[in-house]
């Protein structure tokens, strides 16, 4: 399938900002399964400095800074992408297994996914939570299905009942999210029993499919999880929709949680607020 993506952000300040430095991680993967073919980043004013590199996790970014007074700022990121369809051969090792060989053998770029993180952390009441969908005789992948479809039956998706901020203990507490929150949830229930576990950010279609409704998370960015199964590498999940990502889900960037993969981050130099607006079409190609 081909895509079209648009992603823009406006924000509009109070006063006048004599000087912003901000981080972009807006440019779509190019992966097995999904191709970037284009990609243009255009940024009003123009920044006195702009510069792409890869972060720690591999990730594209893009670097701008911007140091005349400015009271309005839009950064408009336009992709073109194309996704494909495949076929998931699934691998039986079990949950005991994999425990085993992340704790005997856990590789450097693992740990970083098994140890809790700044929006990810859990408690006693979050691994019981998760703790009946992994017997540790049934193989992993079934059991991450299993937490998400769990997740997907009894929460609720509910726009601006929480902020990125929202602990996770009242998440699971009121039953209510998006999908930021879903996801860390499930990352914590995967990393609470000792799984690798990471948070994709992304997009996905806004079109359904003829005869299908339409998914949770269209019409803005997206979140899911990934989680490491050995002989099968990291497999996606996504707890919003209760589904397995493919070529509807477009991934732009993964890291230990949100706070590695914000679509801008940014420091900027001014006495007042700001309001933003944020605008996001993934169009089907013909």
């Amino acid at each position: 399938m081909k895509f079209r993506l648009i992603h823009k952000t406006q924000y509009k300040y109070a006063g006048p900002v004599s000087s912003y430095h901000s981080l972009a991680c807006v440019m779509p993967k190019s992966l097995p399964q999904q191709e970037c073919s284009n990609f243009s980043l255009v940024i009003s004013p123009f920044p006195d400095e702009i510069s792409q590199r890869a972060d720690y996790f591999g990730n594209t970014v893009h670097y701008f800074s911007i140091h005349k007074p400015h009271t309005r700022l839009t950064v408009l990121a336009k992709s073109l992408i194309e996704t494909r369809a495949f076929t998931i051969p699934e691998q039986l090792i079990t949950c005991a297994e994999v425990r085993e060989l992340l704790a005997n053998s856990l590789k450097n770029k693992l740990l970083e996914y098994v140890l809790p993180s700044p929006f990810v952390y859990w408690d006693d009441e979050i691994r019981n939570y998760a703790r009946d969908c992994f017997p540790d005789d049934e193989p992993l992948y079934r059991c991450a299905r299993r937490l998400c479809h769990k997740i997907y039956s009894e929460f609720t998706y509910v726009p601006d009942f929480t902020t990125i901020y929202t602990p996770l203990k009242t998440v699971l507490k009121e039953k209510k999210g998006v999908c930021q929150d879903f996801s860390h949830l499930a990352i914590a229930c995967f990393r609470s029993l000792g799984f690798a576990a990471r948070y994709v950010s992304g997009y996905l279609e806004t079109q359904p499919p003829p005869g299908k409704p339409k998914l949770q998370g269209s019409d803005a960015t997206h979140a899911w999880v990934s989680v490491y199964v050995p002989g099968m590498g990291w497999c996606d999940f996504d707890p919003t929709n209760d589904v397995v990502p493919q070529e509807r889900h477009i991934v732009t960037a993964w890291g230990r949680d949100y706070g590695d993969v914000p679509p801008l981050k940014g420091i900027l130099f001014s006495s007042g607020g700001h309001e933003f607006h944020v605008a996001v079409d993934v169009l089907p190609v013909p």
